[in-house]
């Protein structure tokens, strides 16, 4: 029987930039992608940051504790730094 499915490197998810959160510093948060279709978890995790939509931009300062959040949705957000205030 033949192969019918054949994958693709560039079909996949896109690979997102790693980024060390060692010091506390204000960054832009911004929701590039919907919670539609993920895990409950991950809706509840874009909640708390206080994304409620899609293209829902929050500035916040990010502390160790706050990126362990933003790393299980990195997938879903785009964080800039902020610079001054």
């Amino acid at each position: 029987m033949p192969r019918t499915f054949v994958w693709d490197a560039g079909k996949g998810a896109r690979k997102t930039a790693r980024r060390g959160f060692l010091s506390e510093w204000t960054g832009c948060i911004k929701q590039v992608r919907s919670g539609i279709g993920h895990s409950w978890r991950m809706r509840l995790t874009l909640e708390a940051l206080g994304l409620k939509h899609h293209q829902d931009v929050v500035v916040k300062k990010i502390s160790p504790e706050l990126a362990g959040q933003l790393k299980k949705v990195r997938h879903l957000i785009e964080v800039t730094p902020v610079e001054g205030k």
